[in-house]
């Protein structure tokens, strides 16, 4: 059973993958201004799902963004190691399959140093409600309770740092913590503190990275949410295998 979770995980991640390089061109634009609707040469860009790719008439095709395999294959692994730890427990159908929108939001911090509330919030929503369900159904591995309180805890610990220090922590960031916390509350407290500090840690190293090779220094910033994402996976891949 374990190979097949596995194995639809992947599928999953892949399908999933492969839409989402289009609306992570569509969002990654500065605070105030509108959604992307076209491709850099000005052709419109239909929907929000798919390849970042133009296809005239003609040979003026073109992709713009990013390419659609690395994303693809990024996502199908990050589902893969979740449906791994998870296994067959209910709650592998909100981790796994919540797992694609995480990742468009690092996608987008990565780009432009932003978390649009439009992907943040009701992914705050969408996780404490799926695992709600999860809790609802037998073999649940986790506590919806602890998972609450963990999205309230980190929240407010996120939002207390952005109050002392709001040039180095977003407000966006603080409404990730939001369902990051959720999702590591629900294997308890001791996850979720070792995924909030894996978050810092790994933010942490990547800039003395970027100060120590001289591309950067202590004043400049990074997108921390791709950080804060990796930190929470590998919460709850601990979680999942723990459970």
């Amino acid at each position: 059973m374990g190979v097949v979770v596995i194995v639809l995980a992947a599928g999953y991640g892949v399908a999933a993958g492969l839409l989402l390089p289009r609306a992570a061109w569509r969002l990654s634009v500065e605070p105030e201004e509108p959604w992307r609707d076209s491709c850099p040469q000005g052709h419109p860009v239909p929907g929000w799902l798919g390849p970042a790719r133009c296809r005239v008439p003609g040979p003026g095709g073109h992709a713009y963004g990013r390419r659609a395999a690395p994303v693809a294959v990024l996502t199908a692994g990050v589902c893969a190691a979740l449906g791994a730890a998870v296994g067959a427990r209910p709650e592998a159908v909100a981790y796994v399959g919540l797992a694609p929108a995480l990742v468009l939001l690092a996608l987008v911090d990565r780009a432009v140093h932003r978390l649009p509330d439009v992907l943040t919030l009701p992914l705050a929503a969408a996780v404490a409600a799926g695992l709600g369900s999860a809790a609802l159904l037998p073999r649940a591995g986790g506590d919806w309770r602890l998972a609450l309180l963990g999205g309230g805890a980190l929240g407010g610990s996120y939002l207390v740092l952005h109050v002392i220090n709001p040039a180095g922590l977003a407000f966006g960031d603080v409404k990730l913590a939001l369902p990051l916390g959720v999702a590591l509350g629900w294997y308890g407290w001791g996850v979720w503190a070792f995924g909030a500090f894996l978050g810092f840690l790994y933010g942490a190293l990547y800039g003395l990275f970027l100060v120590l090779r001289g591309s950067a220094t202590r004043q400049n910033g990074f997108a921390f949410g791709p950080f804060m994402a990796a930190g929470a996976l590998t919460g709850v891949l601990l979680g999942g295998f723990g459970a």
